[in-house]
């Protein structure tokens, strides 16, 4: 079994020393869906939810939480990210919105966090943007899809594309 590095010798939870780390250029990818009726996602492509602009909502929301998922994660080391973007595909069968994100840094740890957290976040936005026309949305399939850099190299995701 791979050793847990956010684990010391007791088993106590610790930040990992990443201070004789090289800089390198790290990227993480992420995605997630939030399923939902056709008739909320008509909502969106028609510009007439409640709140306002769910996705303008939603991609702000993202990028923040990229920034800041060291304060939400606890484990996680602050990093100065070169880049968050967040973009949404919608989604006809099923119906729903697909998000995702890619994170940029130039560090000694990589960004997988801050992608996932973005994701996260960008869908809990539309699903709180949204929840008054439609409380039985859901948000599912969050993960990696793809990092790289690093020592551990470049990892990508098997193939879902027939899921959401």
């Amino acid at each position: 079994m791979t050793k847990l590095s956010h684990l010391d010798e007791r088993g106590a939870a610790r930040m990992v020393d990443v201070s004789d780390k090289a800089a390198t250029q790290r990227t993480a990818r992420a995605e997630g869906f939030v399923a939902m009726q056709p008739a909320t996602l008509a909502l969106i492509e028609r510009g007439e939810a409640q709140k306002g602009d769910v996705l303008a909502a939603a991609r702000i929301a993202g990028i923040m939480a990229a920034k800041r998922t060291h304060e939400l994660v606890p484990l996680c080391h602050p990093l100065a990210i070169t880049k968050a973007a967040v973009a949404f595909e919608a989604s006809r069968e099923p119906a729903g919105i697909r998000v995702t994100a890619e994170v940029k840094v130039a560090g000694q740890t990589g960004v997988e966090m801050e992608a996932l957290t973005a994701v996260a976040v960008a869908c809990l936005t539309i699903y709180d943007m949204l929840k008054a026309a439609d409380k039985a949305m859901v948000i599912e399939s969050v993960r990696l899809v793809e990092k790289t850099g690093g020592r551990s190299g470049t990892y990508r995701a098997p193939d879902r594309s027939r899921r959401p």
